[in-house]
């Protein structure tokens, strides 16, 4: 959510912000328009109230009648008021967080821009075999099962590719608890006020999750989601920031709009592991910290020894909440291209407005913190291992940082 003054003085700055995210820009005119109606019936409840206790005060016969028609006016105006305050509220959450000054203007991901290229695509003597193949030959991803049991787009992780998952686990923890990130295992299930709080609901966002109405809750997307409400209605000590989480937990999509996308194997999936990051900081120090992060995705990525490249989203690609954001993309064989396995973005103080999450300076100042998030590793890097690091016979070298963990340095083929 953005700050109502602000929108009331860069109106025209805040249109071409929604406009470049491929939004109505016309939302922030409703938005004034409600704006002042809210002031001017606020300001009449006050003048009204103002006179109701000014006619009490004299006591007379002729007082006594002009407060009750007060009261009558009151009771026709108070409910209005509290109705335009709704509608603007409503309104307000339709407003997506501007694009940064340096994200690139685009309508799709087309129009992304690459800033970073890391390592060379190896060149294969044979034609490389796609994860799922690959999979199934090793008997480390079963989606033929996994289908008769909970229908398309899951699998079941077996075998090494499981112990593959906690190494990459492992590895994050190792790394990023040295910088300071507070291990954490959220819930996966949060309120949908929760969830509304972190922007992801509005303009379709509901239809990508799995809400159970019933109970009022919503399936996590990303533990991001559980991460950043854990400290809404609270005030930070200043002397506290950065605070930076790494969550685990299992999430679910519904992959809304991607039918037909993705079908083979488990890029594309209902339900996955994934450990992120979060970051809380002062305003001052977001933009520093979302290199931060990034690095940590690099350095981890770097670790496996994977080629990748970095993206920078172009202002129509980004979500509402994002005002930047990176994905790092590794490369599979088998398409020849690039394919995300992480991203990071800075939503600026916009998740920390709607959730009423500050922090309180030494002399007294208070402020809404900025939010940031990044991913360490979900499973997408066990697909982009077993594709760059297969051998002709169907074999799959294990990256030398998880051979310890796994416990054997190729995985080969099996009875199944």
């Amino acid at each position: 959510m953005l700050d109502i003054s602000y929108i009331r003085e860069n109106p025209e700055e805040v249109k071409e912000g929604t406009r470049k995210k491929q939004r109505d820009p016309l939302v922030v005119d409703k938005v004034l328009e409600l704006d002042e109606k809210r002031r001017e019936l606020i300001q009449k409840v006050e003048e009204l109230r103002a006179e109701r206790n000014e006619v009490s005060r004299q006591g007379a016969e002729d007082g006594r009648q002009r407060g009750k028609e007060i009261k009558e006016e009151l009771k026709r105006i108070e409910p209005e008021l509290k109705e335009v305050e709704a509608q603007l509220n409503n309104t307000l959450l339709q407003i997506p967080n501007p694009p940064a000054g340096d994200v690139p203007e685009g309508k799709d991901e087309s129009e992304n821009v690459v800033v970073k290229t890391w390592g060379e695509p190896r060149e294969f003597d044979f034609k490389p075999r796609a994860h799922d193949e690959l999979g199934k030959l090793l008997d480390l991803i079963d989606t033929e099962r996994a289908a008769k049991v909970s229908g398309a787009r899951f699998g079941y992780l077996k075998s090494e590719a499981v112990l593959m998952e906690f190494a990459l686990v492992k590895l994050a923890l190792e790394m990023l608890t040295k910088e300071g990130f507070v291990p954490v295992i959220p819930p996966v299930m949060i309120k949908i006020d929760s969830m509304q709080g972190m922007g992801y609901l509005e303009h379709g966002g509901a239809d990508s999750m799995f809400v159970l109405e019933k109970d009022g809750l919503v399936l996590v997307g990303t533990s991001e989601q559980s991460l950043g409400p854990m400290h809404m209605n609270e005030v930070l000590d200043g002397k506290t920031l950065p605070r930076r989480y790494v969550g685990f937990s299992t999430c679910f999509r519904r992959e809304a709009g991607s039918y037909g996308k993705d079908t083979r194997g488990i890029l594309r999936v209902h339900q996955f592991d994934k450990i992120e990051m979060f970051s809380f900081t002062r305003p001052e120090d977001g933009d520093a910290e979302h290199e931060f992060l990034l690095s940590m995705e690099e350095k981890l990525m770097q670790s496996l020894e994977l080629p990748y490249q970095v993206t920078k989203m172009c202002s129509g690609d980004l979500g509402d909440p994002a005002a930047r954001k990176y994905d790092v993309n590794a490369w599979f064989p088998s398409e020849n291209c690039y394919r995300e396995t992480h991203s990071t973005s800075t939503t600026t103080d916009f998740q920390a407005r709607r959730l009423n999450i500050k922090y309180r300076e030494k002399d007294g100042t208070t402020g809404y913190v900025h939010t940031l998030n990044g991913t360490a590793f979900s499973q997408r890097p066990i697909l982009a291992i077993l594709e760059n690091n297969q051998q002709e016979d169907g074999s799959v070298v294990v990256p030398e940082v998880l051979q310890e963990f796994v416990g054997k340095d190729v995985i080969t083929s099996k009875a199944v």
